[in-house]
């Protein structure tokens, strides 16, 4: 234990000498660029951050395509962009899955629950759109980190915002959270209650309050000790619930990693701090297609919001 600590100082210590560059820019520039096929900008709707980046595997497509990932990144609701998460679009993709990394509207210009429809956007792009990328539009996984799995969560739990797009949760194959908020009332962070409209903040807001034996297959993924996000009365209580409700569920809690450097840990130079990037590939790709028609953006009309 206390040799993997010392090889994780000394990593981030390489990193802070980095003059001029940032973790996620310093932890990108360690990945390979050589293990997928990055089609770059690709819109989902009209607007500035209506954009996702689509890394392919390079290796040739399973019958019916690979299964395809839709990722939201964290960073409170506040900050964050998709070319900063180019070490899990490469971690998914060398590991045979279509990773579509989206961008999504950010406080101040938005506040919940404007940032859902655009979510739900980019997860109608790829039912809608996979198959050009050699994906199967039968095995859309939505995942998350932090604010990016509530997204997550609340796309595939609360029926409301795929449905404004013409489409519902049943067509998704299963979802991934890492280290969400999914019961978080009363909110404790400032720059979140700025979000939710504190003191004000709507029950509603909570995606623990959309378990049903209809969500889809679920993993959760957590670091025992987040500091951010308790791991407890989120991912574990939202783990149980979910089971009760009779959906499949996979819970893993993490050691030695916290609540950013869980997420990092699916950077090819840190995936000895988890096992998480494994866990979640073999989940993935463990996931039976949904039944019925490949889905395609004619085959709907989006409802009224």
């Amino acid at each position: 234990m206390l040799k993997k600590w010392f090889k994780l100082a000394a990593l981030w210590g390489v990193l802070a000498a980095l003059a001029g560059c940032s973790a996620t820019q310093a932890i990108n520039a360690l990945v390979p660029s050589d293990t997928y096929r990055l089609t770059p900008d690709v819109a989902y709707g009209p607007q500035a951050r209506q954009r996702l980046d689509v890394y392919q595997p390079k290796a040739e497509p399973p019958e019916g395509g690979f299964p395809v990932v839709v990722f939201f990144y964290g960073g409170t609701w506040h900050m964050g962009e998709r070319a900063q998460y180019r070490f899990m679009g490469e971690a998914l993709a060398a590991n045979g899955m279509v990773a579509m990394v989206a961008d999504y509207p950010l406080y101040p210009e938005v506040t919940y629950p404007d940032f859902l429809p655009d979510c739900a956007k980019a997860v109608v792009y790829a039912l809608n759109e996979s198959a050009r990328f050699s994906g199967n539009p039968r095995r859309v996984v939505v995942m998350g980190h932090s604010a990016g799995a509530y997204n997550a969560a609340m796309i595939a739990l609360d029926p409301r915002w795929l449905g404004q797009q013409g489409h519902q949760a049943s067509e998704l194959a299963g979802w991934v959270g890492l280290a969400g908020p999914y019961d978080f009332i009363p909110i404790i962070d400032p720059q979140t209650r700025v979000v939710f409209h504190h003191p004000k903040v709507p029950l509603e807001s909570q995606p623990i309050r959309y378990v049903s034996a209809k969500a889809p297959r679920t993993f959760l993924g957590a670091a025992k000790e987040d500091k951010e996000v308790n791991p407890e009365r989120n991912s574990a209580q939202l783990a149980e619930k979910l089971k009760a409700a009779g959906v499949p569920v996979s819970f893993e809690r993490y050691d030695h990693v916290g609540h950013v450097s869980l997420v990092g840990s699916f950077a090819q130079p840190l995936r000895w701090l988890s096992p998480a990037l494994k866990d979640v590939s073999a989940f993935v790709k463990g996931l039976p297609p949904v039944p019925g028609q490949a889905h395609v953006k004619e085959a709907r009309q989006p409802a009224s919001p």
